[in-house]
């Protein structure tokens, strides 16, 4: 999955990871190091390490999980692909300076 991800979107020069098993598999980090990614673990029991990713499953949960009530997987799967478009290309942030991820994201590249 890793190495089909690079081929789709390109090689990051950081990839940033907790320190979860299946990120210090010698598998996944020898995929890392032969396409010269850098590693960088979060530490151990830090809070704050995971703010970003905790303040994004909450905005999923309150705007799409608990006002839809999705009632299958496929609504489910269907429903998050349409919400993360939406997140990532339309709805405006204020931490972004009311820019969405994308247009942050296609400046920044």
């Amino acid at each position: 999955m890793l190495k089909e991800a690079i081929a789709r979107y390109g090689k990051p020069e950081i990839f940033n990871t907790d320190q979860g098993s299946e990120f210090t598999a010698k598998e996944f980090v020898k995929i890392l190091e032969e396409n010269e990614i850098q590693i960088s673990m979060d530490g151990k029991g830090r809070a704050l390490d995971n703010i970003f990713v905790e303040r994004l499953w909450r905005s999923v949960k309150y705007e799409y999980i608990y006002l839809s009530n999705p009632g299958s997987g496929k609504e489910l799967y269907d429903g998050l692909t349409e919400y993360f478009r939406l997140y990532n290309t339309e709805r405006l942030h204020q931490s972004l300076e009311y820019k969405t991820p994308s247009e942050v994201y296609m400046t920044a590249a």
